[in-house]
């Protein structure tokens, strides 16, 4: 999945177990490089506005290895697609479940697990920073990224990755390396207007978020199972998906 810009950080969770980003010394050089910029630098590299520009500063300021901030990310993202998992329901074992299940890419950590305990940040995957010798955060990121979840597979017996992340974020990893030992599955979410059938960013959304959903409550580790989705009126259509894409149409 791909993280959310809003995050909240004003509860703090106690009674979870949480862990430390996977990445956390790489996404430390990162944190390091944006330190170094000004609230306007940051402005004009993010394409944000000066108030988030300021905000932003200050959070790369006051980043360190050493903080913790006692929330699991999971919680803590807060855009469309987190609201409509509603992971705040989940049960003690549907949590388990999400965290050995679900990752998170990030532009800052790589790669987070739900009950990873992150800092506030943003940092878009397409942000144009190059740094290190890298020439972009695609750059920093793939060939790290690309190994990680080959591991993560080899550790199921149906070992498929199941692809809910924005083309920005899913840019980041070597899909086509990973397709020569597993299986890839992009999933779409299409609705039907002026004629055709297309996806509209806040429906899709949402829908990635109800698909999420669906997967960790029923704790689904059969892609086939992927195909009885039908929550928020979507439905799985066979004729416009294959093997390595799986369209669900919303019935409007």
């Amino acid at each position: 999945m791909s993280p959310a810009k809003t995050l909240n950080f004003d509860s703090i969770c106690g009674k979870y177990q949480l862990e430390e980003p996977r990445f956390l010394k790489e996404a430390a050089r990162i944190a390091e490089e944006m330190k170094k910029r000004s609230p306007e630098e940051l402005e004009s590299l993010m394409k944000i506005s000066p108030k988030l520009g300021e905000m932003n500063y200050k959070r790369f300021k006051e980043w360190s290895v050493n903080k913790r901030m006692g929330k699991p990310a999971l919680l803590a993202f807060q855009g469309d697609v987190y609201r409509a998992m509603k992971a705040e329901d989940f049960t003690e074992e549907q949590l388990e479940f999400t965290n050995n299940h679900l990752r998170i890419l990030s532009g800052l950590y790589g790669v987070i697990k739900p009950m990873d305990d992150i800092q506030p940040y943003r940092l878009e995957m397409g942000t144009p920073l190059s740094f290190r010798g890298s020439k972009n955060l695609y750059d920093y990121w793939s060939g790290k990224l690309t190994k990680y979840f080959k591991e993560e597979l080899s550790k199921e017996a149906n070992g498929a990755l199941i692809n809910l992340a924005s083309i920005e974020y899913s840019k980041a990893i070597d899909l086509q390396e990973i397709k020569k030992k597993y299986p890839v599955i992009n999933i779409s979410f299409k609705e039907y207007k002026n004629g055709k059938h297309q996806t509209i960013g806040i429906y899709s959304k949402r829908a990635r978020g109800y698909m999420s959903k669906f997967i960790m409550e029923n704790a689904i580790d059969n892609p086939e199972d992927i195909k009885e989705f039908s929550l928020e009126g979507y439905g799985f259509n066979s004729h416009m998906s294959s093997e390595e894409e799986y369209v669900f149409v919303a019935n409007r």
